[in-house]
C-alpha cells in the first residue's frame, strides 16, 4: 500500500512509498482495529520534519511514516476487540506509553522519557498511509455528523488540554471566575482556542498580524468574538485596564511570549504556552519588571504539549457544540485540500498558500 514517509533529519526527503498493508494481527490478544484512512490534516510540524529540523524513525527503520491528524473509517477489528466495530469512524490519538509513570497512567503527554512515542513525530509511524492498525485505548470514536469536520479533533485536544489544564491550576485561587480571554495567533489553532474559549462563556480577543478584514477575522467574530491587529494596535491597548484572565499563545513567535507577560496578563490570570519553537531567536526583556509583575500579581504561566484521551473527547463535545450554535463555521477552517497521496508535495506548498488555514490530504473516500 501507499504511504508517505521521510527520512529522518534529511531536508527535503518526503516521497511516496510502498509499505506492507497492516493486520489485525499485528496486535496482539486480539485487539487489533484496521482502520482505513480517509483525511490527514497537515501543519507546521509536518513541513518542520520534511526540512529535517526533527523526527525519529521507529528502532530498527531508516524511515518515518508522517502525519499525526487523522480521520479514518474502521474496517475490520480483532475477535477480543468490543469497544468498536466496522463502519465507526474514528480519530487516532498522537502519543503512544513510554515507560514513565505517566505512560503507565496512560497520560503519555506528560511523560518524562527524553525518547518519547508520537505517531509520525517521533519513533512510531503516522497515519499518511492507506491503512493503519491500533489498539482501541488509542482511539477516538467520532460521530457521523461530526465526521465531516473530524480532522481537526487532533489539533482541537491541543487547546483543550491547555484549557482543561489552566483551570487545574487556576484551582489554587479557590474562587476563579475568568471573564476575558485573550488568544494570540490566528491560524488554525487559535481559532479553535476561540471556539473553546467562547463555549466556555468567555468574552475571547483574537490576536493576529494581519489587519481585518479578511477569513480567519471573519470567523473569530462569526463566533462572537473580538478579533484585534498586532501591527494595527499595541498589547498594551488591546489588553485594556485590568488585563486578561486566561492568555492562550498559538503564534509560533516566542518573543511575544514575553509581550504577552508585560501587558496583558491580569492579576491572578495564567498564560498557556502551546508553540513549539525549534528555532534560536534571542530577544531583550525587562526581566526585573516582568518577575516583579509575577510575583505581586500571583500570575501563572505553563507549557502544554499533545495531548491525551480525555482532551480528545473534551474535543468531540466542543466540536459537537460548534456545530450545533454555529453550523458550518467549522466547515469554513477546512481551506485546502489535497485529493490523493501521490499530490502531497502539493499539500505541503499548500501550507504556505495565501488564506490557508487547515490543510489536509484526502487519502480515500
Amino acid at each position: 500500500m501507499k504511504a508517505i514517509a521521510v527520512v529522518p533529519r534529511q531536508a527535503g526527503s518526503a516521497h511516496l512509498t510502498d509499505v506492507r498493508k497492516p493486520s489485525v494481527d499485528d496486535v496482539p490478544g486480539g485487539r487489533g482495529v484496521l482502520v482505513r484512512v480517509l483525511q490527514i490534516g497537515l501543519d507546521g510540524t509536518d513541513k518542520e520534519i520534511n526540512a529535517g529540523e526533527y523526527g525519529a524513525a521507529p528502532p530498527g527503520e531508516d524511515v518515518l511514516i508522517t502525519g499525526h491528524e487523522s480521520l479514518g473509517v474502521v474496517e475490520q477489528v480483532g475477535l477480543a476487540v468490543t469497544e468498536l466495530a466496522p463502519g465507526d469512524h474514528v480519530v487516532a490519538r498522537v502519543r503512544r506509553a513510554g515507560s514513565s509513570l505517566y505512560d503507565i497512567l496512560d497520560t503519555p503527554d506528560m511523560t518524562t522519557d527524553d525518547d518519547y512515542f508520537e505517531h509520525g513525530i517521533s519513533r512510531v509511524h503516522g497515519f499518511l498511509t492507506e491503512y493503519y492498525v491500533e489498539e482501541p485505548r488509542y482511539l477516538i470514536q467520532i460521530p457521523e455528523r461530526l465526521s465531516h469536520v473530524a480532522v481537526l479533533l487532533e489539533p482541537t485536544s491541543i487547546v483543550e488540554k491547555g484549557v482543561l489544564q489552566a483551570y487545574e491550576i487556576q484551582r489554587r485561587l479557590k474562587v476563579w471566575r475568568p471573564r476575558r480571554a485573550a488568544v494570540l495567533g490566528a491560524g488554525t489553532i487559535g481559532l479553535l482556542a476561540t471556539m473553546i474559549l467562547r463555549n466556555r462563556g468567555l468574552q475571547a480577543t483574537t490576536l493576529g498580524q494581519r489587519e481585518a478584514p479578511y477569513l480567519n477575522s471573519d470567523l473569530v467574530e462569526a463566533f462572537g468574538a473580538r478579533y484585534a491587529s498586532t501591527r494595527a494596535t499595541p498589547l498594551a491597548d488591546v489588553a485594556g485596564e485590568g488585563g486578561f484572565d486566561l492568555v492562550f499563545e498559538a503564534t509560533g513567535y516566542s518573543p511575544i511570549v514575553f509581550d504577552a507577560m508585560s501587558h496583558l496578563l491580569a492579576k491572578n490570570g495564567v498564560l498557556v504556552l502551546s508553540s513549539v519553537t525549534g528555532g534560536t531567536r534571542r530577544t531583550e526583556i525587562p526581566s526585573d519588571a516582568i518577575n516583579l509583575d509575577f510575583v505581586l500579581g500571583n500570575k501563572a504561566m505553563f507549557g502544554t504539549v499533545n495531548a491525551n484521551r480525555e482532551h480528545f473527547e473534551a474535543g468531540v463535545r466542543d466540536l459537537a457544540v460548534a456545530e450545533l450554535q454555529h453550523p458550518g463555521w467549522l466547515s469554513r477552517l477546512l481551506t485546502h485540500a489535497v485529493r490523493g497521496l501521490d499530490h502531497f508535495s502539493d499539500a505541503l506548498d499548500q501550507l504556505s498558500a495565501p488564506g490557508a488555514i487547515k490543510v489536509y490530504v484526502e487519502v480515500s473516500s
